[in-house]
């Protein structure tokens, strides 16, 4: 009998044989004629640097490329990081214009005598992705003026990289890659019109991104925030560069920027500030609105439920709930695992939060902030709703939750968001049900937990957390029944009289790979009941 540990070992040695193949075959000969199969074809479209200031963080210092030690710039040791950065070429992006174009492209040049041939390090998928659409978009320093033997080598190396990516494609399995990728194809294929195999392919493999990680309301299917606007933003680079080349802009480009921007409107533009789920920190999407308004995009959804999130607002009050099903293993890694987890905005701060995320996938702190103990929502036996399993740098689902029971009512004068899931329900037979209240005329938030069980066959512990922005201040009570929050000019009040409510000290993951103490108010208790309802209160004082 073969155990499931054997069946392990036999699926990694064959991943590992297949990888080690890959290798050999890339380092090869075969490999090198067939990326190397290029056309004298002119570059005729030259795209416009600022289309990618949605992207690109310009700086208003510009630098010229003689402050760089260009002679030696390939020699020095650096880090992973620094490597990376130096050989995507993104960096061209800030030298002033008045720099010289010949030493320009003489770091070109030293590069190609260094790379012509394939290397895991400095071919890699993203990194090539980005260095042609550096190399194509800087083309005022990396190409103009210069002479005939530099213009074929340049032409040579664009389509011999886009021949790699296109060998890679369909093998990489992030997303956000695979959409920078197809987007150095396209942008190949319409800087070198008479190659329309490029631009074909380009636009098969985008209609495929479209079809498998797009759900039908228009929101990306991981459910993550960030990945939302990074494939809005991309989007509208493909469609701008269509634009400026004079070339028929395909329907079902404008068709997703349309459903695409309709998700961006409900999950940022509707509250104007950063709601901490599924993989989301605070942002600078500020900058990405002056984009879409320089460029003529409006997008405006006035929906009060989309992909899995709820979201009801006035003038000063927003209540947020994360009311979604885990998305699937190929989706999730970025998930956290906070499913009905909520955040409340007074007059644009918060009052309740959850902690944010800490994208590093190399530090622990990454799988520390997907914990459910992280959000604001109900935690049983300190285990998380959610199990993970690790495929190579990412953390993935293992086993997920299903939300039931959604049910969101907004009114004048009520709100109310209702929603149950079965993380909980195979290891510990729970159900947590969720319905979280507020009254706007008289600024009072109710909420009711049940923990709902069939078989009693031992007690359970359970938290539910309130989490709080580090610069929140809090008081317990006298009587130990009440918490006072100080948020800023603001006073509120948090009680539930029937259980102990405590302040404990966490972790705030709000800016990016890097976090704060904060603090959270939490109700703990022993369960032994059937149903068990847990009714607390947040009040404006």
């Amino acid at each position: 009998m073969i155990n499931v540990n054997s069946l392990g070992f036999l699926s990694q040695f064959c991943f590992g044989l297949k990888d080690n193949f890959k290798k050999i075959y890339q380092n090869s000969n075969f490999y090198e004629k067939k990326i190397s199969k290029t056309f004298k074809n002119n570059f005729q479209y030259k795209p416009s640097p600022y289309l990618l200031s949605s992207i690109i963080k310009y700086q208003n210092k510009k630098y010229r490329i003689e402050d760089f030690a260009v002679d030696s710039i390939w020699q020095n040791k650096m880090s992973t990081k620094d490597y990376e950065k130096l050989n995507n070429f993104f960096w061209f992006f800030s030298l002033d214009l008045k720099s010289s174009k010949e030493t320009t492209q003489s770091v070109i040049k030293n590069w190609v005598k260094k790379n012509s041939k394939y290397n895991k390090d400095s071919w890699e998928f993203d990194i090539t992705s980005k260095r042609i659409i550096a190399w194509l978009s800087n083309h005022q320093l990396t190409y103009q003026d210069s002479n005939k033997e530099y213009r074929l080598m340049f032409d040579h190396m664009i389509q011999k990289q886009t021949n790699h990516l296109l060998s890679e494609i369909k093998s990489s399995n992030e997303f956000e890659n695979k959409l920078i990728g197809c987007s150095a194809i396209i942008l190949t294929g319409l800087a070198y019109k008479n190659e329309k195999n490029y631009l074909e392919n380009g636009l098969s493999i985008l209609k495929n991104i479209i079809k498998s990680s797009i759900d039908n309301q228009g929101f990306t299917k991981s459910r993550n925030i960030n990945q939302l606007v990074f494939y809005l933003k991309y989007f509208i680079i493909i469609r701008e560069w269509y634009k400026e080349s004079q070339n028929i802009i395909p329907e079902y480009i404008d068709q997703t920027i349309f459903y695409l921007g309709s998700s961006y409107s409900f999950i940022w533009k509707n509250i104007g500030s950063d709601v901490f789920f599924n993989g989301n920190y605070h942002s600078t999407n500020n900058d990405f609105d002056q984009y879409l308004k320089r460029f003529g995009y409006t997008f405006k959804n006035d929906e009060n439920e989309l992909g899995g999130y709820a979201i009801l607002k006035n003038k000063k009050m927003v209540l947020a709930m994360d009311v979604g099903s885990s998305p699937s293993k190929d989706f999730s890694k970025d998930y956290q695992y906070g499913a009905l987890s909520f955040e409340i905005f007074s007059n644009q701060k918060k009052l309740i939060t959850n902690s944010g995320y800490f994208s590093d996938k190399k530090n622990k702190l990454n799988k520390l902030c997907r914990s459910t103990a992280l959000h604001s929502t109900l935690v049983v036996e300190d285990f998380s709703s959610c199990s993970s399993i690790r495929v190579k740098n990412n953390i993935l689902i293992n086993k997920g939750l299903k939300v039931t029971k959604k049910n969101i009512v907004f009114k004048k004068n009520y709100w109310k968001i209702t929603g149950s899931h079965d993380g909980y329900f195979k290891k510990f037979g729970v159900i947590h049900e969720r319905e979280v209240e507020f009254h706007p005329e008289q600024n009072k938030f109710i909420g009711n937990d049940k923990i709902l069980r069939k078989n009693l066959n031992k007690k359970i512990k359970f938290d539910i957390r309130f989490h709080l922005d580090p610069n929140v201040k809090v008081m317990k009570t006298q009587d130990n029944k009440s918490i006072l929050i100080e948020l800023e000019d603001e006073g509120w009040k948090f009680s539930c009289h029937n259980l102990d409510i405590n302040i404990d000290n966490s972790l705030y993951f709000g800016n990016k790979n890097s976090y704060k103490d904060n603090q959270n108010i939490f109700i703990s208790g022993m369960n032994k009941e059937n149903k068990q309802i847990i009714k607390w209160e947040i009040i404006k004082l």
